[in-house]
């Protein structure tokens, strides 16, 4: 009898909706390769207030037709009842099962403003129009969001999304396994069992990497931020060293029993697929 191979570990990736013609043609090939990593699934994000939605249901379209399944992100901030029950109504003919349900960034110079203030808010309505047609992931911040009052306050807050109907959660990134974990640890303290989904951020360079955690809440430690500023624009030890880093997280992450991976691929394929290899990811 043929020995059995162990079952995959599950992972999944990210990309956001491009700009151009010249980048959606670049990103079909991006995903081809990623996608001989056997995904369980591709999400698509969404721009401030909405802003990429055609973008996003256009790269969700695609990934479907690829014969893959895909996850379109989908934000409430400005939006109506109405207009997200007739968002719902052409996700789901077009075949869509998962979605990434946040309460989105307000574009720059928006007034608070639609009918949903909160994420939870958001999930609660899908299911109550949706029954259990989709899917519903939420998002997780192991070291707090960033426009959050405390930590308890966000703890709260993401017990909210859970409870209103959440299926289970991908996380902001990170690089401090700790975090994850004791973020876990104080969910399951509130009886919540989902799954929580740790987000991947492969290093791909420094200054951008610097931009966006500032931006974003996300911590890089002391050692890992003097280490990228040492190598200057030395791209090449930039990555190799981010390979390093990110894949020992990865295995940490593994090791301390999380479900799943889903890694933000920046719409480039080359450092995820590093990961992948690095960890025996082959699909």
């Amino acid at each position: 009898m043929s020995a059995q191979h162990p079952p995959a570990f599950p992972i999944s990736f990210e990309f956001f909706p491009p700009k151009t013609p010249e980048g959606a043609e670049k990103l079909r090939g991006i995903r081809q390769q990623l996608y001989a990593r056997r995904p369980e699934f591709c999400s698509v994000t969404y721009g401030a207030g909405g802003s990429t939605q055609e973008g996003t249901f256009a790269a969700v379209r695609e990934i479907l037709a690829e014969g893959v399944d895909a996850a379109s992100h989908f934000s409430c901030i400005g939006a109506t009842q109405g207009s997200v029950r007739e968002q719902l109504a052409t996700l789901k003919a077009m075949g869509v099962k998962r979605l990434v349900a946040l309460r989105g960034d307000l574009p720059s110079g928006y007034g608070a403003g639609g009918e949903f203030h909160y994420a939870s808010d958001l999930v609660a309505f899908i299911r109550a129009e949706t029954g259990d047609d989709f899917h519903i992931e939420v998002a997780a911040y192991p070291e707090v969001h960033p426009q959050a009052r405390s930590p308890e306050a966000d703890l709260q807050a993401f017990a909210a999304k859970v409870r209103a109907g959440a299926d289970s959660a991908i996380t902001q990134y990170f690089f401090n396994a700790d975090a994850y974990f004791r973020f876990v640890d104080d969910v399951r303290a509130l009886g919540l069992d989902v799954p929580v989904v740790p987000g991947i951020m492969p290093i791909l360079g420094s200054s951008q990497l610097m931009r966006f955690s500032d931006a974003c809440g996300a911590e890089i430690p002391r050692w890992i931020r003097l280490r990228l500023q040492g190598f200057g624009d030395d791209t090449a030890s930039i990555r190799a060293f981010g390979l390093d880093v990110v894949a020992g997280l990865c295995e940490q992450l593994r090791a301390g029993g999380a479900p799943a991976l889903h890694f933000y691929t920046m719409n480039q394929s080359a450092a995820t697929l590093g990961l992948c290899d690095r960890l025996g990811l082959h699909g």
